[in-house]
């Protein structure tokens, strides 16, 4: 099911490969040489690159190399505390996306999700193929199976919540999945959250919500905002178990060397997210 346009996934398949060939070539691989090894003509491939992020391929070829990561850490590092106290969560179309966000309790966290019904389907979206959970309260679960596989990525999910009921059902989701990557319409329903986790993790994902799109901040500043300065590792654990990436965006967490640390679901899908959202706010 395609969320954006009929060829949003495409794009995406477009823009993994591109990554691969600036992950060998860096940013001295021409226009030309990029369209060539895909294919295409440079006036094409172009086109196709534009239409997906807003910026020519060869800007977007800065924002995925590891010195962009680095620039960002220096040019659009974000104070968790500060967006928390100014009531930020997220970029301003984030933040009319979560009008509402609830956890579970401890006691239900324990229980491994028994007794709840959880929907689930798969959907295209502009960083590939995207399995989406949720349940009568909101999306609980989002993962990318570009890299990992399809498989692996229901496997993955299906295992942190082993004593819930899933039914398959990607059209009870459908309105909150065309929210979540910005379809425009003005009969979208806003995309609401329910997290299911640890305590430790909940105030984790939390923090995450507050960094600005475009914007990233460090695993050891979330420790700071979440009460753990200590704890970086265990806060690095619980951001790499966010079961709903992109929406709470695990993406914006770098190393402080501004290397980008890993990613659960593959670090081409994690470079092609900052890319994606550094052109839009560029564009």
């Amino acid at each position: 099911m395609n969320i954006q346009n009929p060829e949003s996934g495409y794009h995406y398949n477009v823009m993994r490969r591109a990554i691969e060939l600036i992950d060998q070539g860096g940013e001295s691989l021409s226009l030309e040489d990029l369209a060539r090894q895909m294919d295409m003509s440079p006036a094409h491939f172009q086109r196709l690159f534009s239409r997906w992020t807003g910026v020519s391929p060869k800007r977007y070829q800065q924002y995925l190399t590891l010195g962009h990561a680095k620039a960002l850490l220096r040019e659009r590092f974000t104070t968790l505390e500060t967006a928390h106290n100014v009531g930020l969560s997220g970029s301003g179309r984030l933040h009319d996306l979560f009008l509402k966000w609830e956890s579970m309790s401890p006691g239900e966290y324990a229980r491994k999700g028994a007794g709840l019904t959880i929907y689930g389907g798969w959907f295209e979206s502009p960083f590939g193929a995207a399995l989406v959970m949720g349940t009568v309260k909101g999306i609980c679960g989002m993962a990318f199976g570009s890299e990992t596989g399809e498989e692996a990525a229901m496997e993955d999910m299906l295992s942190r919540w082993p004593q819930a009921a899933f039914v398959e059902d990607p059209m009870r989701l459908r309105p909150w999945v065309l929210s979540a990557f910005g379809a425009a319409s003005d009969r979208l329903t806003p995309t609401p959250l329910y997290l299911i986790g640890s305590s430790l993790q909940i105030k984790v994902w939390e923090a995450l919500m507050h960094i600005p799109s475009g914007q990233v901040t460090t695993y050891s500043e979330i420790a700071q905002r979440v009460g753990s300065p200590q704890a970086v590792r265990a806060v690095g654990t619980a951001v790499g178990r966010n079961p709903v990436s992109w929406l709470i965006p695990c993406h914006r967490a770098l190393r402080k060397s501004g290397g980008l640390g890993g990613y659960h679901w593959g670090l081409p899908v994690k470079r092609a997210m900052l890319a994606f959202e550094a052109a839009q706010a560029d564009a």
